[in-house]
């Protein structure tokens, strides 16, 4: 068997219900992850993988507990080594934007930002009543980014990869990342995902991360996403893609084993020097975290 190139985790989350809130692990579909997950538990997740380090992305805690969330994390990493940097929540398009947006730059391991911006035609499928990527006030937040040399993770669907294209194209200081492959789930958003793909791959800026395959493809199937990550990569190229675990929300789907495992097949075809780049160069690279990999 070929070795397995360093990983460095693009997304990884983890909470503790003692010390923070998460309102959306109480839903009844939760249960399974619901219990407080720690970096113990992630490293014994990923024992197979050569896991090098991982970017904490927000975890969806209360809004306002984003900030005790990265002074907590931070504490997570000076005892225990990861999270490497971190991805916190801010909501572009609060009042107090700047504010917060200082205090989270504030912290040494913070990369980037990331507010769940999820919005649909179908109000069920709705975060927000209305897309925040064609918001005056939300757009004026992400071009505050830039001054904190702050990245975004964008976390939405089909519908608003044109919009959060449009903004990329206005703000090509600040890197922007799409998550989970841009969530082309539903057959009546392939199109739209696939306008938004070509118009975000064209902009050298936005790189995307190769996660989330329950939300892809479920129930977990690796035959039905991957046509979509061949057609990601042959976008964007190896140099902008990162493989990511999503734990444990993506444990919902399958286990840690079996979804690294569906994208260790996937990319199988890809050279020893593009795995290495998709599995921790890039992510190395994108979130400025100087492993050298």
């Amino acid at each position: 068997m070929t070795t397995r190139p360093p990983f460095v985790d693009a997304h990884l989350h983890l909470w503790d219900r003692g010390r923070l809130r998460y309102p959306w692990l109480a839903a009844a579909g939760q249960a399974p992850i619901a219990a407080s997950y720690g970096v113990a538990d992630y490293r014994r997740e990923a024992a197979a993988w050569n896991v090098v380090g991982a970017v904490h992305v927000d975890a969806g805690a209360h809004p306002d507990d984003g900030e005790r969330e990265t002074e907590w994390l931070e504490e997570v990493a000076d005892a225990d080594g990861l999270p490497i940097a971190i991805v916190a929540r801010v909501a572009l398009d609060d009042p107090d934007v700047a504010a917060k947006l200082a205090f989270h730059a504030g912290h040494r391991r913070v990369r980037g930002i990331r507010h769940l911006v999820n919005w649909d035609r179908d109000p069920a499928r709705c975060a927000y009543p209305r897309d925040l990527t064609r918001d005056a006030a939300w757009r004026r937040g992400y071009a505050l980014l830039a001054g904190h040399g702050l990245s975004f993770d964008f976390h939405g669907f089909p519908p608003q990869l044109s919009g959060i294209a449009e903004v990329a194209a206005r703000h090509p200081d600040v890197p922007l990342i799409v998550d989970h492959l841009g969530l082309p789930r539903r057959g009546d958003w392939l199109e739209e995902w696939r306008t938004g793909l070509i118009a975000l791959a064209a902009l050298p800026h936005v790189a995307i991360k190769l996660s989330g395959a329950g939300f892809v493809a479920a129930p977990f199937d690796p035959a039905a996403f991957g046509p979509l990550v061949r057609e990601v990569i042959d976008r964007f190229g190896t140099g902008r893609v990162m493989v990511a675990t999503n734990f444990p929300t993506d444990r919902l789907s399958a286990s840690m084993d079996a979804t690294l495992g569906a994208y260790e097949a996937l990319l199988a075809g890809c050279s020893d020097d593009e795995r290495r780049d998709l599995w921790g160069r890039n992510a190395d690279r994108i979130y400025r975290l100087g492993l050298d990999v």
